[in-house]
This record gives structure tokens, sequence and C-alpha cells, in this order.
């Protein structure tokens, strides 16, 4: 009787353990493992890539890839891929989250914050992605401690080696210690290319992830962390309301403005990749080779960003003039004094925070500062990106004790 009253306790738990998500039972130690430094041949990558170890990172999933990158800040203000990680598990399927214990690993626009960085994680090291976010809660989705953590076992998360996530929870620890306030996670189904939509587009998911596409675009021709709202239950990028605060997930889209030049840039890309999408769907259909049973059901579809969502006004965006000072020149007593003019070219303030720490253009009142976008034609080439394996822990950096949290 008590051994039967054991496996019922035992198997309580475990079920318990799979409805939230990957959070642990029992906590790790607290020790060296969340303090170790950025491994050399990583430090060495940052410097050559005209990055700093502090500089404010990104990361972006690819759940078809098993892919994690780890972007980030370079002097400019633009983003680069610092280091590619391999996924050792994700759970579920394609497509997002909807519930608690559905095992599926999230996917869209997320924020972390120091206060969602686990040390004490029963899964190595951990840091919780932030879902439900506002997008998943108006479309009344469920489910608690979805992380990125370690120990290569997934219950609905992303699960990384433990040599990988040290690195990573290295590299986030140092951009915190310098200011960064959070930074995004964006996670896809697969890389958002025009091929790779062709081969979904009959998923059930194909409208949510052509949304996806968006975020993804606006990140491609901007190299930067796009602004992310949501309004109208769905995500909206790049937009700037006179009032942030009439942005509401359930709500009507509130009257907005948008860079010019990215608005170009943007439209330019899905544009080509459009054209591609609709090459390659044509000939997958009319391909007498290929099996009727593999064939697209779906004739034509549209992979653009949609037109109705708004309204959203391109907006040139002028920088201020330079302002003009005079500067006295001492001459011999006899001569008269001389005024010179000078120009000094303006200043201006870049958020060094936050997952909009960017420069480039000045703004509209209210504006975060994006980036100047990638021109026309450089915005609408494919977007090439190389994976490469992670480089071994080794030791060197400053140690940071994270805040406890008692999820996983």
């Amino acid at each position: 009787m008590t051994s039967l009253k054991f496996t019922t306790v035992v198997l309580f738990c475990f079920a318990t353990t799979l409805l939230s998500g990957c959070q642990g039972g029992i906590e790790g130690a607290f020790g060296a493992k969340e303090r170790k430094p950025i491994p050399q041949e990583l430090l060495k990558k940052i410097e050559a890539k005209g990055m700093t170890v502090g500089s404010p990172i990104l990361i972006r999933i690819f759940k078809t890839e098993n892919v994690l990158e780890v972007w980030k800040a370079k002097a400019s203000g633009r983003f680069d891929m610092l280091q590619s990680y391999e996924i050792c598990k994700w759970s579920g399927k394609l497509g997002p989250k909807y519930k608690e214990g559905d095992r599926q690993a999230p996917e869209g626009f997320y924020n972390v914050t120091p206060a969602q960085m686990n040390p004490r994680s029963s899964y190595h090291l951990s840091f919780n992605m932030g879902y439900p976010n506002k997008y998943d809660r108006a479309h009344e989705r469920t489910g608690t401690h979805l992380m990125v953590h370690g120990a290569c076992s997934s219950a609905g998360c992303y699960s990384m080696t433990d040599e990988y996530v040290e690195e990573i929870y290295a590299l986030a620890r140092e951009s915190f210690a310098q200011g960064q306030r959070d930074f995004q996670i964006q996670a896809y189904p697969f890389r958002m290319t025009p091929e790779n939509m062709v081969k979904h587009v009959d998923h059930p998911e194909f409208e949510f992830w052509k949304m996806l596409k968006e975020g993804n675009d606006h990140f491609v021709v901007n190299q930067s962390p796009p602004k992310v709202d949501v309004c109208e239950k769905r995500y909206v990028f790049n937009r700037i309301a006179n009032d942030e605060k009439k942005f509401s997930s359930r709500l009507e889209c509130p009257p907005s403005v948008t860079s010019s030049r990215l608005a170009l840039a943007f439209s330019s890309k899905q544009s080509k990749d459009q054209e591609v999408f609709d090459e390659i769907l044509t000939k997958q259909v009319k391909n007498p080779f290929v099996p009727k049973e593999e064939k697209p059901k779906t004739k034509t579809a549209s992979i653009l960003a949609d037109p109705t969502i708004g309204p959203v006004t391109p907006v040139e965006q002028k920088k201020p003039e330079p302002q003009v000072e005079t500067v006295a020149v001492e001459q011999p007593s006899a001569a008269p004094t001389i005024t010179t003019p000078t120009t000094t070219a303006p200043s201006t303030t870049v958020p060094t925070t936050g997952p909009n720490r960017v420069a480039g253009e000045a703004t509209l009142p209210g504006q975060v500062i994006l980036l100047d976008p990638l021109s026309a034609e450089a915005a609408a080439r494919p977007n090439v990106e190389t994976v490469k394996q992670a480089d071994p822990v080794s030791a060197t950096a400053v140690p940071q004790r994270a805040p406890r949290q008692p999820s996983g």
C-alpha cells in the first residue's frame, strides 16, 4: 500500500512538471556555472566584428534548422550575427504554443529582462522567454515556464547543451551588466525565405507565419531589433503612435507613422520575395513530375504584409539643421577682429539600452531611434545566413550573480 502511494505521488509530480513547461522541481546548486566567463575564442570574434563584450544582444531561433543565433550590436548600432548554436532539443511540432501542457515550444517575439535569468535552474542554467506575451494573451493562450535552458531535455522549451547555454548566459549577463534593459527573442518555425513559405503554403499556420515574416523582414532590412507592438490581435512592427499607450492588443490599431526609407526598403524586400514565391509555387503546381499528393493544394497565395492593418503613414524624417557659432580669431592690435563661422554637426542621443539601442536618423516626437535602413536594392538581396558551431567554453570575464527565480 505504501509502495502504491509513493508511486502515485511520483507520477503526480512528474505530470505536474510536464504541464508546467520546463520548470524543474529541484533547484540546482548555486555555483560558478552562472559566472563562467565568455570563452577567449569568442572574445576575439567579438573584437574582430567591431563589437564590445557588453554591447546589446538579440536571439533568433529557427525550429526546422535546429539553430539558435546570438546577434550583437556593433559600434555603428547595427546588429551582426556573432555565433550560431545547435539546439539540442525542442518539443512539439511546427507552430505556436496554444495551451498549458501541449508541449509546444513558442513562436513569436519575446523579451527577456535580468529578472528572467535563472542561475538556479534544474536544467543547468535558463532564462524565461516571457511567454505568454501580449499577442498570446490576446488569443487566450496559456502556459508557464517556457525557457531556453541546458540539460538537453525539453517539455515545451528550447534546450541546449550545458556548454552552449553557459556561453549564451554569459553573453546576456555581460550585456545586462553594461545597461541593456532587455533583449529580444525572435522564434521562427524556419528561416523565413520564400522557398520555405512555398513548402508550407498549405499549413494551417501559414497566415500566422506570414505575420512573423513581416517582423523578420523588418529586421533584415534594418539590421536592428524591430519595435514590436500588438493591436487588432496581431503583431505590428516599427510603428510610432502619438500616444504609445493606444497600442492595445484587442483594439483597433491607432494611427501611426513609420520611416519612409524603412517602408521603402521593407516593401522592396517583400515584393522581391513575392516574385520568387509565385515562381516556385507555379512550378510546383504545374510540374508533371511532382506526385499529385505532393503538389500544393493552394494555387496562389500572398506573403505580403496585410495592408488593411493600420492606418500607418510613411514619413520622411529630416535631420535637424546644423548649428552655426562664431569663433573670435585674435589678430595683431592694428588689425580688426575677424569672426569666422564654423559648422558644428548636431548631436543625436542614442539609447544605450533595450532592444532598440540603435543609431541613425532623427526621430519623430515619441519615436525610438531606428537605424537607417539599407537601400532598396540591398534589401532585396537574398538573406544568406551562415551557421557555425559554437566555440568550447574556457575562462575570463566579470562574475555577476543573477537574481533567484523559482522557475527552470
